[in-house]
């Protein structure tokens, strides 16, 4: 069953733009190790301290073994390594949505 990764950041509205470098970063990693990367959404007008994520996988044992490869690639440390220095995200949370497809 397709899953949707839903990720919800608090940003540090005044770090924008290290999100935005965060973001970006991910953009040719979570295809290599396997995502569907859907996209990053940064707060635009309104409120301004908070911005999502959405990833795509096949199943929930999909995304165990991407969690795995993640974890273990190189880039992908360095970049959560980035995000806990710079401490631009206050707060995350991910919900798994069931893809409904007609």
């Amino acid at each position: 069953m397709p899953i949707t990764c839903f990720i919800r950041y608090e940003l540090d509205p005044f770090q924008r733009e290290a999100f935005r470098e965060y973001a970006q970063a991910w953009g040719h990693i979570i295809p290599r190790l396997g995502g569907r990367l859907l996209g990053y959404w940064l707060p635009h007008e309104g409120t301004n301290y908070e911005a999502w994520g959405l990833i795509g996988f096949d199943s929930l044992a999909a995304y165990e073994d991407y969690r795995a490869r993640l974890k273990a690639d190189p880039e992908a440390r360095a970049n959560f390594e980035f995000a806990k220095v710079q401490r631009f995200i206050l707060r995350e949370e991910r919900t798994f949505c069931e893809d409904v497809r007609p």
